[in-house]
């Protein structure tokens, strides 16, 4: 599932973000939501979270259990 939309984030979900220096190689990192920072439904990049270790980055992949 993609990040796209923030009807499917959540806090408390693991999701692999993109951080903002790392968008050009397209590196993901993995982490558990702490807040969502993106008002919109939705955001073409993605939608912008905190994780809980306090990094920011676009959701591109929302982990399934």
């Amino acid at each position: 599932m993609t990040g796209k939309n923030r009807n499917n984030i959540k806090a408390g979900i693991k999701v692999m973000i993109v951080k903002k220096e790392d968008q050009k190689t397209g590196k993901l990192t993995e982490g558990v939501v702490k807040d969502i920072l993106t008002n919109s439904s939705t955001h073409p990049h993605g939608i912008k979270v905190r994780l809980q270790d306090g990094t920011v980055g676009r959701v591109q992949e929302i982990k399934t259990v």
